[in-house]
């Protein structure tokens, strides 16, 4: 179980009910914010609340991000060399998601900031998000708010603590 604090503009987006009250996660890296992006084609751009880890997914088809999330996710953490069995854990107690408002406002700065970054990258990596993804995974943001630098870093310490 977790949940998707997503903006009012991707709310708007995949037209899902929302919940009012947020139960807590079951997964090691906790909830995840999101928000859309208007590029062309349409991204959904997340970050987790735990470590600041960067995804972008595809947005379309809207209505089946919630399943598409957590295949992209698992892409993304093979792909930063995350232990398989964590990553099996992880996608395993993904099995239940919803959406809530959002609620914590210095990820939503992180994000903010993410997001113009990516502005000015993306055209070097060919719109692929995958890479793109894994560029902002070591963009510094862990001393916006006292972790101890890129996502990438804050990822690999979870990983060693639900190993341990």
């Amino acid at each position: 179980m977790y949940t998707i604090h997503a903006t009012k503009k991707l709310l708007e987006r995949v037209k899902g009910p929302f919940s009012p009250a947020v139960e807590p996660p079951t997964t090691s890296l906790g909830n995840w914010y999101a928000t859309a992006v208007f590029w062309r084609p349409q991204v959904a751009f997340f970050v987790n609340e735990r470590t600041l880890l960067p995804l972008l997914v595809p947005l379309a088809p809207a209505a089946t991000l919630l399943e598409r999330f957590p295949e992209s996710l698992r892409e993304l953490l093979g792909s930063l060399g995350v232990n398989p069995s964590f990553i099996a854990a992880e996608r395993w107690a993904m099995n239940e998601g919803s959406y809530a408002k959002t609620a914590n406002r210095q990820v939503l700065g992180v994000m903010n900031r993410f997001e113009f970054e990516l502005e000015y990258i993306r055209d070097r990596y060919d719109d692929d998000l995958l890479q793109l993804s894994l560029r902002q995974s070591d963009t510094l943001a862990g001393p916006l708010r006292g972790g101890s630098g890129t996502p990438r870093e804050e990822l690999l310490s979870v990983v060693e603590q639900a190993s341990n």
